[in-house]
């Protein structure tokens, strides 16, 4: 196999070590396009490696990650860790010096050029990077108009249909807290992903390069992946490959994982105590955003690591003015034995409960702009008054000589006419106003007629402008049905300010109602917490919507299930028609609206009920 050549972004994975591979023909870039960064991973372990050569699963457990020459380098925390390297039943040393002829057949990555279109629908831009097996590019959505990230893998490798299946299970995970996979397909030859793209995100290892992450900014993160994490596991899922390149923040400060349950099947990993592989790579996430060490004995990431045999090291022991709790926290998770006599944290949803457990840490004040100090006046000339003498004589010695004073009557007269020329000024002004509200009242208003289209009547004085609101995302909410899908690829066209496009339910047999399925919809991401005063809703045709909203302390995004249908709000809003007007009594303080469909017309081509939202627009 190539040495140690890395599969990166879209969902996945390439190394920070790995320069990126090039499309054929071209020279190789100075650094890969992606959210402003690519997704890499660290050089295959040992298992890894084992699993390339031989086609078999790699046996599960903790295993010595090995450099491009496939000198096996330790990885472990711990001198436990590093005995059961020496048990693993691979040896890749010895696998390397088998026989071309003995390797199973295994189809390569399909060859790609820049500018080739995929499925007559995604152009490949750049190829991020091109491993043996599989490439992963950022490509041209061209019938949305957006970027997007696409892995190709061979149809005829052995691990196409695992690919599959695991894209397949993330597509349906509808959780927003992970980039989502938009679609998944074989067609001819090739084994296609489809996954979302962030513009402007910057991974975990980009934030760390200028240092550790202030106390504040790791708490977030380790509190939003151990969170999604958890839910991703009470619903069967698993990431087994959770790096600092897989962690996204976006420029709202969201944390976003990306490559849940593909990067694991891209590798070939195994599932074997999914539960514990995750929570130790929180751990490690943590540990890193902390010290700013990498806390196995390779240097990865631009992150120096530890020296070999130290075994687990506590956070606060390896760098001063390390917070306490997170400093527990992370050795909990990634340590064997915790120091102080700890219990280990040993699955995700025991990691979220001790991070929730843990006083919160605030934000730091921003600090007081400087104190602003006027400049010093520059002094004043002095002016020079001519004494005037009084013509009767010189004024007598010490007292200086004043000017002579008008006299009382030419005052009084100054004063009079001064007294009239603002009386009249002031009734030119009313005259004025009066007429030219006449006149506005005349041209907006005949018979009582309201103002012309296009034109409206000046806002009184106290009346507040709706304003715009933002929407980030959205994904469908169809939290009774079985079709948890329901054309995830159509949700953003609810929002791109084109009412001829839209998001469209499946086709169902009985119109919405009931217990059975109640309704369906879309559920909004504003990006952060919005107060919302009104939302229009353009349907495809005749429907009842409702809205409603998460409360304004719910910052992730709920499950599609009945319990996360159960924690939003009782309906703020409903109506009927083609375009509907959701205006709640009091505006709602929320992050996530759920536009939601209880009943939708009967489409004539089919027979069947089938709702659109055409068009979604949210204000202040």
């Amino acid at each position: 196999m190539a040495d140690g050549t890395k599969a990166v972004v879209g969902t996945s994975v390439a190394d920070d070590e790995t320069a990126p591979a090039t499309t054929a023909g071209e020279t190789p870039a100075d650094e890969p396009t992606a959210e402003s960064s690519a997704e890499a991973t660290a050089p295959l372990s040992a298992a890894e490696i084992a699993a390339e050569l031989t086609g078999r699963p790699p046996k599960s457990g903790p295993a010595a990650e090995v450099a491009d020459t496939a000198e096996a380098a330790d990885t472990a925390p711990t001198e436990q860790d590093e005995q059961a390297e020496d048990e693993t039943e691979f040896d890749p040393a010895a696998t390397l010096d088998q026989p071309t002829g003995e390797l199973p057949l295994l189809r390569p990555a399909p060859d790609r050029h820049s500018g080739d279109r995929i499925a007559d629908r995604y152009r490949l831009e750049e190829c991020i990077t091109q491993s043996e097996f599989f490439s992963s590019w950022r490509a041209v959505d061209e019938k949305l108009r957006r970027a997007v990230g696409v892995h190709l893998l061979a149809a005829g490798h052995q691990r196409a249909r695992g690919v599959l299946a695991a894209a397949k299970s993330a597509a349906l995970l509808g959780d927003l807290r992970f980039v989502q996979v938009l679609d998944a397909v074989q067609e001819g030859d090739h084994v296609y992903v489809i996954r979302e793209w962030l513009p402007g995100a910057a991974d975990l290892a980009q934030l760390l390069a200028d240092g550790p992450l202030e106390p504040y900014d790791a708490y977030q993160m380790v509190r939003q992946v151990a969170e999604a994490i958890a839910a991703a596991h009470k619903r069967g899922q698993a990431h087994l490959r959770l790096t600092p390149r897989c962690v996204l923040r976006t420029e709202s400060g969201q944390y976003r994982i990306n490559g849940i349950a593909v990067d694991a099947a891209l590798r070939g990993l195994p599932d074997d105590d999914a539960a514990l592989t995750d929570t130790r790579a929180i751990g490690a996430l943590l540990y890193a955003a902390l010290t700013h060490r990498w806390p196995y004995p390779e240097d990865r990431y631009d992150l120096q690591g530890l020296p070999k045999g130290l075994g687990c090291v506590p956070p606060d022991q390896v760098r001063a003015g390390v917070h306490k709790g997170l400093a527990e926290i992370a050795a909990r998770a990634l340590c064997e034995q915790p120091p102080h006599h700890q219990d280990p944290i040993t699955t995700p949803e025991e990691l979220a409960r001790a991070i929730a457990l843990m006083p919160k840490i605030r934000q730091p004040e921003p600090p007081p702009p400087p104190a602003f100090t006027p400049p010093p006046r520059p002094p004043r000339p002095q002016q020079h008054r001519p004494q005037i003498r009084l013509a009767d004589g010189p004024a007598p010695m010490g007292t200086p000589a004043t000017a002579a004073r008008p006299s009382r009557p030419r005052l009084r007269r100054l004063v009079r006419v001064t007294a009239s020329l603002v009386a009249l000024a002031a009734i030119g002004v009313a005259s004025w106003q009066l007429v030219s509200n006449l006149h506005l009242h005349d041209s907006n208003s005949v018979d009582g007629q309201p103002p012309p289209p296009g034109q409206s009547a000046p806002a009184s004085p106290g009346t507040v402008v709706a304003k715009p609101v933002t929407i980030a995302g959205a994904i469908p909410f169809n939290a009774l049905g079985d079709d948890k899908d329901q054309h995830l690829i159509e949700a953003p066209l609810a929002f791109d300010g084109n009412p001829a496009t839209g998001w469209q339910t499946s086709g169902y047999e009985d119109n919405l109602g009931g217990d059975y399925r109640p309704g369906t919809g879309l559920l909004i991401d504003l990006g952060s917490v919005q107060q919302v005063g009104s939302v229009e809703v353009q349907l495809g045709g005749p429907s009842t919507v409702q809205l409603r909203a998460t409360s304004k302390d719910t910052l992730t995004a709920p499950p599609a299930t009945k319990a996360g249908l159960d924690s939003l709000s009782a309906p703020a809003a409903q109506g009927t028609g083609t375009t509907v007007q959701l205006t709640p009594a009091q505006p709602l303080t929320t992050r996530y609206l759920l536009i939601w469909l209880t009943s939708v017309p009967k489409d004539g081509s089919d027979g069947k009920y089938r709702g659109k939202i055409a068009e979604v627009k949210v204000t202040s």
